[in-house]
């Protein structure tokens, strides 16, 4: 793992939260079966030996490489995910629709169709594990080369509003495809929020900095799950859909499994990043 570290400004207030070290996982998309599987293997040592504090997750790929359970949900809980979001396959398996309203730690873009009772949560303000540390995890999703959504720049900037009086600490996901809005976001956000993370295209970026002003930021943590597949799906049904241009089934890929996502330290007095490191895990 390489690290990218530099001071932080201690002049912001920390809302009342002490001056330790909060260490945030970040995960992945987790791929089917074999991802959760990693997620069980590995996940564990990472809490056992104080690696993370907290872990964030997208699952919206857990069931079968589209979509999200409530017993793929559940699996990543057991695992060892505090958070999971999500993204454009969110509303894949219909099964999402009987738990997702009643399950706050899953959560959906919160620039879906603003105001017209979509299910879900798109953010939420969570406690750290054995230390009463609040954070945020705020959803989002693109519009650049995605389906129809509203502004992510201006709906992230009226959630802050909210979630920043109960902590200075808050994590975006930014499920989008285009490098360029993945990038403005980060830029926007910058000082705002204590990380920006990209998921979506399943490739782990080589970008991983922070900000002029603390904010941690990559363009995509990619996923989890089958290495040896294109973005977790068995190469040769995505060869063959290429070369031929016919319709195929896609399966999930298990061959060379690992896990692949971004470790982020916090001042939690300020909320800002310390350092931001990318992770790669074959098992």
């Amino acid at each position: 793992m390489n690290g990218n570290h530099a001071s932080t400004d201690k002049s912001r207030s920390g809302a009342g939260l002490g001056s330790a070290e909060l260490r945030v996982l970040l995960v992945g998309d987790a791929m089917g079966r074999p991802g959760r599987e990693v997620l069980a293997r590995v996940l564990p040592t990472w809490r056992a030996n104080g690696r993370a504090h907290v872990i964030i997750a997208n699952g919206e790929n857990s069931a079968a490489g589209k979509g999200i359970t409530e017993k793929t949900a559940r699996e990543m809980f057991e695992a060892g995910v505090d958070v999971i979001t999500t993204g454009n396959h969110v509303w894949d398996n219909r099964e999402v629709f009987q738990f997702i309203g009643n399950e706050p730690r899953v959560l959906r873009p919160a620039n879906f169709a603003l105001g017209m009772g979509i299910p879900g949560r798109g953010y939420g303000i969570f406690t750290a594990p054995g230390s009463g540390i609040k954070y945020a995890v705020v959803n989002l999703i693109g519009r650049v080369l995605m389906g129809p959504a509203d502004c992510p720049f201006r709906t992230v900037r009226d959630i802050l509003i909210e979630v920043r009086r109960e902590t200075p600490i808050v994590f975006v996901d930014f499920h989008a495809e285009a490098t360029s809005e993945k990038t403005a976001m980060g830029w926007f956000l910058d000082g705002l929020v204590t990380c920006v993370f990209g998921t979506h295209t399943h490739v782990l970026t080589a970008d991983a900095r922070l900000l002029h002003k603390g904010t941690a930021y990559i363009t995509d943590i990619g996923m989890t799950g089958g290495m040896d597949s294109v973005i977790g799906m068995k190469f040769e049904t995505v060869i063959d859909r290429f070369l031929r241009g016919m319709p195929a089934k896609y399966e999930v890929a298990e061959r060379n499994p690992g896990m692949c996502g971004a470790l982020v330290t916090v001042d939690t007095a300020t909320g800002r990043a310390k350092a931001i490191e990318p992770v790669l895990e074959r098992l």
